[in-house]
């Protein structure tokens, strides 16, 4: 591995992340690896790296997690994908109440982020699915799904928070899991 560089982490937007990698060190190298997480911990830095792997030369990232080093492969900027639309606000005027009620929703569901309340529910679906059929169940067809219609905005939040005030009256909890369905990634990303 070679280093290029060490660039401050918060200037590094995780868009540019692409697989992750945990680094262990070897017995001889277990120094050197304690100091460099260390110092990329003590001054908020990341690597920047080349590597050869899988008999392939990539740029990666070398970051201190969990006082251990985590490298990701670094997407280049030709593989993000620029939207000219994205990030452009229309002239759409935005009522203060509309915005008071967006910010509430927000925090009746802030949450602290748990990993393991978050589960792949395709994969598990799928899984069963594969289960049913090796014992020779029939598996019944999922409707398709209409498109969604656009809605007035204060309607939906209204109906949002309402919802979640009777959700949260009825089972007074914090920071409960958000199903999440996740798709197969693709190699290109948006951005």
């Amino acid at each position: 591995m070679e280093i290029l560089a060490f660039v401050d982490g918060s200037q590094v937007d995780p868009i540019y992340f692409d697989f992750s990698y945990l680094a262990v060190p070897e017995a001889a190298g277990a120094k050197a690896y304690r100091l460099l997480t260390k110092a990329l911990e003590d001054t908020s830095r990341m690597g920047v790296a080349k590597l050869t792997m899988h008999q392939r030369e990539y740029t990666v990232f070398v970051r201190p997690r969990q006082q251990g080093l985590t490298l990701h492969t670094m997407f280049y900027s030709n593989e993000i994908t620029n939207v000219a639309e994205y990030g452009r606000h229309d002239e759409a005027r935005l009522n203060p109440q509309e915005l008071k009620l967006a910010e509430q929703l927000v925090e009746t569901l802030a949450a602290d982020f748990n990993s393991k309340q978050y589960r792949d529910e395709f994969r598990e679906r799928l899984g069963a699915l594969i289960e049913a059929r090796s014992k020779g169940k029939t598996v019944a067809v999922a409707p398709q799904a209409a498109p969604a219609h656009v809605i007035d905005i204060m309607q939906a939040l209204k109906k949002s928070l309402a919802a979640t005030g009777a959700k949260q009256e009825a089972r007074p909890e914090v920071g409960r899991p958000v199903a999440a369905t996740a798709g197969r990634r693709q190699r290109r990303k948006a951005g």
